[in-house]
């Protein structure tokens, strides 16, 4: 019996260099380095016919815990709410009050980033509290 080992997470977007260096900032991922013999991911994109550039983008995280996040761009805009989310992990162990500051603290932080808060959903006696966000191209996550 075969078992998964690991798992990537791909994003359809307008732009996917600048959305994976978004989620970069967001999880403490990082960019991988560019192919042999390019100094820099531009020096590597600038060979590419203008249809491949900027078609796809990768980060990792750097403890090779995290899954791989791809990046590639699809023709159509997002029209609905995503089936998948990711929710950042921001919150955990906390409870109450303590909680709602850590998310709010990663909120504030996320937002500066380009992020943005559809809404915050507080502790229902059932549910911590969590807050609902869009990255810079409208896909839904959570701070949890």
């Amino acid at each position: 019996m075969v078992s998964v080992k690991q798992v990537q997470v791909t994003f359809d977007c307008a732009k996917p260099e600048r959305l994976a260096r978004f989620w970069c900032e967001v999880l403490g991922y990082v960019v991988p380095s560019p192919p042999e013999g390019f100094a820099t991911w531009d020096d590597h994109t600038r060979t590419l016919p203008p249809e491949k550039q900027d078609a796809s983008f990768v980060c990792s995280d750097p403890t090779g815990v995290g899954p791989r996040l791809y990046f590639q761009r699809v023709p159509e805009g997002k029209v609905v709410k995503n089936r998948v989310h990711l929710c950042v992990r921001a919150g955990t162990g906390l409870v109450g009050e303590e909680r709602l500051a850590a998310l709010q603290a990663e909120r504030t932080r996320l937002e500066a980033l380009g992020a943005v808060c559809e809404r915050v959903m507080l502790a229902d006696g059932e549910n911590e509290s969590c807050i609902v966000m869009q990255d810079i191209e409208g896909n839904e996550f959570c701070l949890d």
